[in-house]
């Protein structure tokens, strides 16, 4: 499937799904660490973002499902423990569950982000409640994406904001987390690499 360009009728929500989750398993990487996921026991674990939209767009371009993917991103909700030392520890198991693969695997619990985020980007951030909270505060809405649970059956997605924009090719900034500037640049990036996209401020 090509960018949407707005013209005649879109797919619906379903068959968008149905699209995004065969699209982002076509990525070897993606389909791998879903079926692993489980057995690492991590609360509310999602496979999220770049990994995910980039693949699509990577296909649409033409290029190979993994082209250019730096890492991987794993979300996880764990408030039993906040410190940085029991994440150290889940990213050692996550290195050693992926290291065959030869890519990056991160892992970042969410329950502990607004501990550290106001030393690294100068803004205050919520406690959050669920590793999905996490997802839907991504810069830009058409990223919002998580997968997880595809080991026989259907992937279980999360798209907070709908597919639409990612299919269209449509960058917008998300109010639920509005640093504009970072936003720039990122979509900026983004627009270098995919070169239908468009970014959209309001």
């Amino acid at each position: 499937m090509t960018p949407h360009d707005g013209t005649g009728p879109a797919p619906d929500a379903q068959a968008l799904a149905a699209l995004f989750i065969h699209q982002a398993l076509a990525n070897t990487n993606n389909r791998v660490i879903l079926e692993r996921l489980p057995g690492l026991g991590l609360p509310d674990a999602w496979l999220v973002a770049g990994c995910l939209f980039q693949t699509v767009w990577n296909l649409q371009a033409g290029r190979s499902p993994a082209a250019g993917i730096k890492d991987y991103d794993l979300f996880y909700f764990d408030a039993t423990d906040l410190s940085e030392q029991a994440e150290s520890a889940v990213s050692a198991r996550v290195d050693a569950c992926f290291g065959d693969l030869g890519i990056v695997v991160e892992a970042k619990n969410q329950a502990r982000v607004h501990t550290w985020y106001p030393q690294w980007f100068g803004r205050s951030y919520p406690a959050l409640t669920s590793a999905r909270a996490g997802i839907d505060r991504f810069l830009v809405p058409c990223t919002c994406v998580g997968l997880r649970d595809a080991s026989g059956a259907p992937a279980s997605m999360y798209a907070p904001y709908g597919l639409d924009d990612l299919y269209r090719g449509v960058l917008r900034p998300n109010a639920v987390c509005d640093h504009r500037a970072l936003f720039r640049a990122k979509a900026k990036s983004y627009c270098e690499r995919w070169t239908w996209l468009q970014i959209v401020e309001g």
